[in-house]
C-alpha cells in the first residue's frame, strides 16, 4: 500500500501503552493524518447506548447500526468518525458507562464489519487531503485492518504503570480487564502482529518512544 511518496503506519498495543500520545506527536512531525480506530469504538458504542442497544444483544446492535451513517471530520492532522454529522466530545466518549461497555460491543462481529471497510478507507481520506501518509492506532491495525502498512509496531508496557498512566490522567480504566476481553475475543483478537515491531515503553518516556519511532519513520522515507 504504501510508496516512496506516502507511507502507511500501523500502531496496536493495550489500553494506555501510549499508542495515542505517540501517534499525535508522529503525526505532526511527519504530517501524516491520524487516525484513532480507539475512538471509532467508542463512537459507536456511545451511538448503541443512547440508543438503548446493550451489548449482550447483538441482534439489536446489528439492526441498530443498519440506520447509523459514518463521516470524517479532518481537524489538523486528527480525522474523527463523525455520526450523523456530529462528531462526539471526547468527554463524552472517556465516562465511566462507555469504558465499561466498548470493549464487549467491540467483540461483537456486525460492529468490527460495520468499521472495517470504513477504516480501510481512512487511507483514501488522508491521500485525498495530501496528506504524507497515514498513522492509524489501535487494537488490530497491523493484523486485520491495514496488514500490508509500511510500518507495523505494536506498543505494550506493564499493566501496573498503565493504571498508574491513566490515574495520572484522572481518569477510571479498567486497563487489565478490557485487554483480557480484547485478547479473548474471537473476532480480530488483540495480538502483536507477525512481522510488527514490538516496544516495551514500561521504563521508556513518551519522548524515547516517539524518537525510536521517529527513527524507523526517517529510514523508510529515506530508502
Amino acid at each position: 500500500m504504501g510508496s516512496s511518496s506516502f507511507i502507511t503506519i500501523a500502531i496496536d498495543g493495550g489500553a494506555a501503552s501510549g499508542k495515542s500520545s505517540t501517534s499525535r506527536a508522529l503525526s505532526s512531525r511527519f504530517g501524516l493524518m491520524h487516525v484513532d480506530t480507539g475512538a471509532h469504538y467508542r463512537t459507536v458504542s456511545l451511538a448503541l447506548v443512547r440508543a438503548g442497544v446493550t451489548p449482550d444483544d447483538a441482534e439489536k446492535a446489528a439492526q441498530e447500526l443498519k440506520s447509523i451513517p459514518l463521516d470524517t471530520v479532518v481537524s489538523g492532522n486528527n480525522a474523527r468518525l463523525a455520526i450523523n454529522g456530529e462528531v462526539p466530545d471526547d468527554a463524552d466518549l472517556r465516562t465511566p458507562e462507555i469504558n465499561a461497555v466498548v470493549a464487549q460491543f467491540a467483540t461483537l462481529p456486525c460492529v468490527r464489519r460495520f468499521l472495517y471497510d470504513y477504516q480501510r478507507g481512512q487511507v483514501a481520506v488522508a491521500k485525498q487531503r495530501d496528506f504524507a501518509g497515514l498513522i492509524m492506532e489501535g487494537r488490530d491495525i497491523g493484523s486485520v485492518i491495514l496488514p500490508e502498512a509500511d510500518l507495523r509496531l505494536f506498543l505494550e508496557a506493564d499493566p501496573v504503570a498503565r493504571a498508574a498512566r491513566r490515574a495520572a490522567e484522572g481518569r477510571v480504566d479498567a486497563v487489565a480487564q478490557r485487554d483480557k476481553i480484547d485478547a479473548s475475543r474471537a473476532t480480530a483478537p488483540l495480538v502483536c502482529p507477525e512481522g510488527a515491531t514490538k516496544i516495551d515503553s514500561t521504563y521508556l518516556t513518551l519522548e524515547e518512544v516517539v524518537e525510536k519511532i521517529a527513527g524507523m519513520i526517517s529510514a523508510l522515507l529515506n530508502k
